[in-house]
């Protein structure tokens, strides 16, 4: 039997009844067959939209969907997955990919993306990139704000695949997404994404402005009396998509937040959607309103950490790909070892890097990354932090367990004690985030986050705990001199 889009759609029925609607609407429901058919027992190749939604299909479905192919096809079926290089098939121009917006081999171009209905003070969706000077390592190309561009990893995938079920109207009842990360997170650039692909998808209007553009727009409408035209640039269109930035920076701003909590509730009263993001959790943004941090926090609200060892490498080696730069894989190997932090700071540091090249007319090597990293750090380049293995380690010995015991399954308090202690001692001494603390140990960020609240809570009441955690910080603090001499 021939595979046709009636067999993909009659395994897509089977895979919905058989996993929760999220895990479907999430991970199954955006797999899409290429456009080869399965003949003469070739293979049958499904295109997922990233390399991280690959794997996990990979990893949670792909035997279940061979045994229904099998099953469908009569015969056994050889199944490839891949990533599909265009997401979006839809009448309205797509989003362009990387390699469409920015020619990397040839000169400069500006490229004009999706048009998005936003403020003045929204960024422009245009892209320029500067050719370099002759001899010189080329300078890098401005990025668009799109998915295909948003490195995945652990530390922030369900940010991305609910900002990507928001853009879709994948979820059903899915209206009101928050945003929480540290600046330079990556919260920004799901933020203009989803502005980006609703446009491109579904042609409704999608608004994008940062909450500091949103207070001084109010402000002067309110000061030349034109509030009237600022009601109608947020609230005409039904069914439309407002996306607000940064909100913290209403924090005090009492007319602005009324005016703000009566936007969003239009917004969503008129069957439209809200995205939000700030630095803190609602709950935590003690000079909203109450009424205020409740309506911030009713909607799916999702948290982007620091980049891991592995999102560290994407995203470095992403960023020279993209512009043009070769960066010899010792230089890429102590990047991810001694760049941690925010995105942001990856960036820096390999924008410092590249640019000390050119100005220097000498290629990339790992000498000169080395003193790129010390001018940064103020370090002599080896080490910034302890890392989450140096921690668990010193905690293992100082209780005398060994390391698979701390990270193990075990809920005896001879061992659940010290990996909690491990856990808030790496928050302390290393640039890891709750969930490559978590990886280390076998466990998710939220049980990190308890087991730091648990410590700190113990530590006010319990003197023998604060006693443990001062004396082996004494020995933390003695490994990290010792390294930086």
């Amino acid at each position: 039997m021939t595979f046709t889009p009636e067999v993909w759609e009659g395994v897509l029925r089977h895979l919905r009844n058989e996993v929760p609607d999220f895990a479907y609407t999430t991970w199954l429901e955006p797999l899409r067959p290429s456009p080869q058919t399965h003949q003469n027992g070739a293979p049958v190749c499904l295109l997922s939209p990233s390399q991280f939604h690959c794997e996990r299909i990979r990893k949670d479905f792909l035997p279940t969907i061979q045994t229904l192919l099998t099953a469908a096809l009569g015969g056994d079926v050889e199944v490839h997955l891949g990533v599909a290089t265009d997401r979006v098939e839809t009448k309205e121009k797509p989003i362009p990919s990387l390699r469409e917006e920015v020619k990397l081999s040839k000169p400069a171009r500006s490229v004009d993306g999706p048009q998005i209905h936003s403020s003045p003070s929204a960024s422009s969706s245009r892209v320029t990139a500067q050719p370099a000077a002759p001899g010189q390592t080329e300078a890098f190309p401005v990025e668009t704000h799109t998915f295909e561009s948003f490195v995945v990893g652990e530390c922030n995938s369900l940010a991305r695949e609910v900002a990507w079920a928001l853009a879709h109207g994948e979820q059903r009842g899915l209206s009101q997404v928050f945003l929480r990360a540290d600046s330079g997170m990556g919260k920004t650039h799901l933020a203009k994404a989803v502005a980006n692909q609703t446009l491109a998808v579904s042609g409704r209007p999608a608004t994008y402005v940062s909450a500091e553009g949103f207070t001084n727009q109010f402000l002067s409408a309110l000061r030349t009396k034109r509030t009237h035209e600022f009601m109608r640039r947020y609230r005409g269109a039904r069914g439309n998509l407002l996306v607000v930035d940064d909100v913290q920076f209403l924090e005090g701003k009492s007319a602005t937040q009324l005016e703000f909590f009566h936007t969003l509730q239009h917004v969503l009263d008129a069957g439209g959607k809200v995205m939000l993001t700030g630095d803190r959790l609602p709950q935590e943004m003690h000079q909203f309103s109450e009424r205020m941090r409740s309506q911030m926090g009713s909607g799916f609200v999702a948290e982007l950490e620091a980049p891991d060892a592995q999102v560290r490498r994407a995203i470095l080696r992403n960023k020279a790909a993209h512009g043009g730069v070769r960066l010899p894989s010792d230089c890429l190997d102590f990047l991810v070892e001694f760049t941690r932090g925010s995105v942001r700071d990856l960036e820096g540091v390999l924008i410092q890097l590249v640019t000390s090249a050119s100005l220097m007319k000498q290629k990339i090597s790992l000498e000169l990354t080395r003193k790129v990293i010390q001018q940064r750090a103020g370090t002599d380049g080896k080490v910034r932090k302890l890392s989450p293995g140096d921690v668990i380690g010193a905690v293992s010995r100082f209780f005398a367990l060994g390391p698979h015991q701390i990270s193990s399954r075990s809920r005896k308090r001879e061992v659940l004690l010290p990996r909690q202690i491990a856990m808030y001692l790496c928050g302390r001494y290393t640039d890891a985030g709750p969930a490559e603390i978590g990886k280390a140990l076998g466990r998710d960020h939220p049980a990190v986050r308890n087991a730091v609240s648990k410590i700190e809570r113990g530590m006010l009441e319990k003197p023998p705990l604060r006693y443990q955690i001062e004396a082996l910080g004494e020995k933390l603090d003695a490994m990290t001199k010792s390294r930086a001499q």
